[in-house]
C-alpha cells in the first residue's frame, strides 16, 4: 500500500484536511483508537488528535465508542460516504468516481485484517 498515494487522493478527491488524512488512515488500518493513541502514533497534539476524529464522526467515516475512542466504518462506505458528502458541502454533482471506488477497495484489506487479529 502507498499510504501518502491514498493520503493524497483522500485529500485531493475528498478534500480532507492532512491532518484528517492521517487519522483516517491510522484508525482504518490499525483499529479502534483512543484521541491519546493517535495523537502518540502520528506527533500530533490530543486536541488536533480528537479533532480530527470528530470531524471524521461528522463525515460519517468514524463511530465514537466513547468521549474520546474511535473506530473507521468499512472504507467500501466510508470512502463513498465522506464523497457524497463533500458533493453536497461543494455543490457538485455526486457520480461515480473511480479514485474514491479504489480507496475503499484498496483500505478493505486493512481494514479487515485490523479486525481479525
Amino acid at each position: 500500500m502507498d499510504a501518502s498515494k491514498l493520503e493524497n487522493d483522500l485529500i485531493s478527491e475528498i478534500k480532507l484536511d492532512p491532518i484528517q488524512a492521517k487519522v483516517y488512515l491510522l484508525v482504518t488500518c490499525y483499529g479502534k483508537m483512543s484521541s491519546t493513541t493517535i495523537s502518540e502514533k502520528l506527533k500530533i497534539s490530543f486536541e488536533s488528535a480528537q479533532k480530527a476524529a470528530k470531524q471524521l464522526m461528522e463525515l460519517g467515516a468514524f463511530i465514537d465508542i466513547s468521549e474520546s475512542e474511535f473506530e473507521a466504518m468499512h472504507p467500501r462506505f466510508t470512502a463513498v460516504n465522506m464523497f457524497r458528502r463533500m458533493c453536497e458541502r461543494e455543490k457538485i454533482e455526486f457520480k461515480r468516481n473511480k479514485i474514491v471506488d479504489n480507496i475503499g477497495v484498496i483500505l478493505e484489506r486493512f481494514y479487515d485484517d485490523a479486525r481479525t487479529k
